[in-house]
């Protein structure tokens, strides 16, 4: 789990404001409390490993988790989620009719045998140390590039695990690959595999470090072989298990994966406090003042006053929050849709030259899968493109807010989606009509242009008192007879061609349709929730202060000495240990391992 010794005291600190808050009547803020601590609670921290294909990344999942959850190189390979469990066990999830998925319980010795094309992914739990601290490992079938929905894991991860082949340094494109990584999961870790089979492997590290430096990606290149881990286990020869470099890169995701799952936390729950304690610290503050000066209560009223009518701005739809999230999200559909078009008119345009290249009538059904896997690719990467914009927008709007400690929304995808599903409406690219020409309709037309040849010739030959077929006019025949089935098989060629650039642009046409529907539904979700965030804090504040006019004017009316005394008592009483709580809130947000 999450590192108890720092969150710990966080989780102390969130149940003795929940007393507070729950001592002034402010149930809306003790709901956001109880968020706020079970958040801080869930011990999981999502590792995705991704990497190039023949890396042996599902190798080192095996020996991350310590048993064989993943598919090796030599089988299929699905996406597997490995969590903690006192025992071992393996449920399959299969495409059901309808586009349903069905859940069935396997044995976990023989599960890796039985992936085959119906199932989505495999679940596993296993006894494991490194899933017993919290880890929820996440094998990605391949790398984002050859597979898609990938981006999906990676934008529902706490951390990503990298893993390259030794035998040579990052190429530009696993670095712009990398980049584009950081961009959705900034925690990072890239592994070296297989340094057992390269000696080279120092100085492919060396320049490694070297390459991403260079790109302002400070990243952890960590060496290791998955292979020599297994073997050193089997024999339990410790020594050779420190060669391997899996040990060392167990405890580098223990303090950095881990380390830095429990900042993002801390820093959260830290927001959570500083805001809170400002609003129930607020009217606390207004009852002593009138309490110990009831004389002050038309300034206090007055300054009160002229809070609320800010907070009711806040409210209001032409307050600054509102206008930015209202032309954000405008523009982040706008910006949305014109990649989405983008990218798949580069599709189009790469089609149609691949489809100019030659008869599509050949490899059609080739064309159409390589086709299907590109579309995908496009909507997954246009899909998580708009994720990461929305958080953007998320910090913009809550940049409006007076308040710099305003938090924002977790807009983490906790259940990664399936493109396949958003495509499934879209039907398949059409088959070639004019593709059919037989031998008979091949005869037929080589006869058509050998007939107009051998008549031609041989009447002309016939002048030279020669028959009507001779050498002459046989040798025109067979000319313009395979002239004839040239010309044709140009023409049906260049109309398959014109047929296959129609069929692709009704592909497109239909996902586009498709896709923008979804997208449109997927940020208008986004932007409710930004809404009804952003509402919920102004409202809090809105009912701070009311909270606050209500407890000026009741101490305005206390006129009891011994009344206003033990009031007072108490109220300061309150506002000391929401002090406390404040202060040893930013004490752990500036050193979590305080």
């Amino acid at each position: 789990m999450k590192n108890p010794d720092a969150l710990g005291p966080l989780v102390a600190l969130l149940d003795q404001l929940l007393e507070l808050t729950h001592a002034s009547g402010r149930l809306d803020l003790a709901g956001r409390l109880g968020i706020a601590r079970a958040r801080l609670a869930d011990p999981r921290v999502r590792l995705v490993v991704v990497g190039e294909s023949k890396s042996g990344m599902s190798t080192l999942v095996n020996s991350l988790v310590g048993a064989a959850v993943s598919a090796t190189e030599s089988q299929a390979s699905v996406p597997v989620i490995a969590e903690y469990g006192p025992q071992a066990s393996a449920t399959l999830v299969k495409a059901g009719p309808g586009g349903t998925a069905q859940r069935t319980a396997v044995d976990p010795q023989r599960v890796l045998s039985e992936l085959d094309g119906d199932v989505i992914r495999a679940e596993f739990t296993q006894p494991s140390a490194l899933l017993a601290e919290g880890f929820v490992v996440l094998d990605a079938p391949g790398s984002p590039t050859e597979t898609p929905a990938t981006w999906s894991l990676i934008a529902a991860a706490d951390a990503v695990l990298y893993v390259a082949d030794a035998r040579a340094p990052f190429t530009p494109a696993q670095i712009e690959q990398l980049q584009r990584i950081a961009q959705v999961c900034p925690t990072i870790v890239c592994v070296l595999n297989k340094i057992d089979q390269y000696s080279q492997w120092p100085q492919v590290q060396q320049h490694d470090r070297q390459l991403l430096d260079d790109v302002g990606l400070a990243f952890a290149v960590a060496p290791a072989s998955a292979r020599l881990h297994e073997r050193a286990t089997a024999a339990g020869d410790r020594q050779l298990d420190l060669e391997s470099g899996v040990p060392q890169l167990l405890d580098h995701l223990r303090s950095y994966v881990l380390g830095r799952a429990d900042a993002v936390a801390v820093e959260a729950a830290v927001r959570d406090i500083r805001l809170i304690t400002d609003h129930l610290s607020l009217a606390l503050r207004s009852e002593a003042e009138t309490l110990r000066d009831p004389r002050r209560l038309t300034v206090i009223t007055e300054q009160l006053r002229r809070t609320r009518e800010e907070a009711e701005q806040l409210r209001q739809r032409s307050a600054n929050w509102q206008v930015t999230l209202a032309d954000g999200a405008g523009e982040l559909m706008a910006d949305t849709e014109h990649d989405l078009r983008h990218r798949l008119r580069s599709l189009i345009r790469d089609a149609e030259a691949d489809i100019m290249k030659g008869d599509p009538a050949k490899r059609w059904a080739d064309f159409g899968a390589d086709l299907d896997a590109q579309i995908c690719e496009a909507v997954e990467e246009n899909f998580v493109i708009a994720h990461y914009r929305s958080v953007e927008l998320a910090e913009q709007v809550a940049a409006k807010f007076p308040d710099s400690g305003i938090p924002t929304p977790d807009l983490k995808l906790d259940n990664p989606g399936d493109v396949g599903a958003v495509l499934e409406p879209v039907a398949a690219l059409d088959k070639l009509d004019s593709a059919k020409h037989g031998v008979t309709q091949q005869v037929l037309t080589a006869l058509r242009g050998s007939y107009g040849g051998l008549l031609m010739v041989g009447l002309i030959t016939s002048l030279l008192h020669m028959s009507l077929v001779n050498w002459y006019s046989g040798g025109a025949a067979v000319l313009l007879g395979v002239n004839a089935l040239w010309d044709d098989r140009k023409a049906r060629r260049q109309r398959r061609q014109a047929e296959a650039k129609m069929a692709v642009a009704r592909l497109m046409d239909d996902v586009i349709f498709q896709v923008s529907k979804e997208s449109r539904y997927r940020l208008r979700a986004v932007q409710r929730s930004l809404r009804d965030h952003f509402t919920e804090i102004a409202t809090a504040t809105l009912r701070s202060v009311d909270a606050s006019l209500r407890a000026a004017e009741e101490a305005a009316t206390v006129h009891s000495g011994a009344g206003r005394e033990a009031r007072l008592t108490e109220i300061e009483r309150s506002l000391v240990r929401l002090r406390d709580i404040r202060e040893h809130a930013d004490t752990i947000g500036e050193n979590p391992a305080y």
